[in-house]
């Protein structure tokens, strides 16, 4: 699968380049963004460098990575991330937005956008996401694309899932 620009009501969400690496640093430097998935801010040169491995591509054929940025209209400001990491019919998604943008409901909107994306998708039967129980807002955003939280745990966080197709 290779990503293409997906349009919502106030978002573009745009293909990933090394070039996003820049403004991105900006939009993730919050220490508060690592609350519940560890880690610090990245420099802008470790973000290109990392954005470089995403964009290469899965080292596994067999495993696509899918990145977009969050640009909004019509500022064309970026706002954060979404991704999904396709294996055979299942994609694992993930979304994160920028502190000053929190709390508008863009994370929301990017998680519905792109699970409508890859529904479209006939080979993708269910979409997954990973969330720590203490983390609300995540489980609001998982919940707004169609994902419910199942009984399965992975590195203390809860499965959530949505079926698209029987």
């Amino acid at each position: 699968m290779d990503t293409e620009l997906i349009s919502t009501a106030r978002l573009d969400l745009v293909p990933l380049s090394a070039a996003h690496a820049e403004e991105m640093a900006t939009v993730l430097s919050s220490p508060a963004l690592h609350t519940f998935t560890g880690g610090a801010p990245l420099t802008p040169a470790a973000l290109r460098t990392r954005y470089e491995r995403l964009v290469a591509g899965s080292p596994d054929p067999a495993v696509s990575w899918l990145n977009w940025v969050l640009r909004l209209r019509p500022d064309a400001h970026l706002a954060g991330t979404v991704q999904a990491t396709v294996t055979g019919s299942e994609a694992e998604i993930a979304w994160v937005v920028g502190a000053p943008w929190q709390g508008r409901g863009l994370a929301s909107e990017a998680a519905q956008g792109l699970v409508s994306w890859l529904t479209a998708h006939p080979a993708i039967r269910t979409v997954v996401a990973h969330i720590h129980p203490d983390h609300q807002a995540s489980a609001a955003v998982a919940t707004a694309a169609g994902l419910t939280p199942t009984d399965e745990w992975q590195d203390g966080e809860i499965r959530w899932q949505r079926a698209t197709r029987p």
